[in-house]
């Protein structure tokens, strides 16, 4: 599970009761560095509502979970192609260094990094 490889799992846990969806068919808003770190930000849509949603979200009526995943200390980056609505799958792998690739048909992005952890959650309503 991704989760293992967040620094910060907790909230992430606790919105979707242990079981966070994958990161599969994502909607990928956001690619951002930042030299402080230097970081990596990632801002997504996750593919699932969670089925208990903290009351807040519920009375507003939102249905969809963003995320703000941020990649610290990276080590080297790839990008190749980008699109205007990149739906793709964010996979993290390795150990004492992280990777993470995200794929879609039109975007690919290779990084290396010493943490990995999740700045933002938040919610809205997705009217499409």
């Amino acid at each position: 599970m991704w989760t293992e490889f967040l620094e910060n799992s907790a909230g992430i846990e606790g919105v979707y009761a242990g079981t966070p969806p994958v990161l599969e068919a994502v909607h990928i808003h956001e690619i951002g560095l930042n030299r402080d770190g230097p970081v990596l930000k990632l801002r997504f849509d996750l593919p699932e509502y969670p089925a208990k949603a903290p009351k807040k979200w519920e009375s507003q009526g939102y249905n969809t979970v963003q995320v703000e995943l941020c990649l610290g200390g990276v080590r080297d980056i790839a990008l190749d192609g980008f699109s205007s609505d990149p739906i793709a799958d964010i996979v993290l792998s390795g150990g004492e260094v992280i990777d993470v690739e995200v794929v879609s048909s039109d975007t690919r992005i290779r990084a290396s990094a010493d943490t990995v952890f999740i700045s933002s959650i938040s919610a809205y309503l997705d009217a499409g």
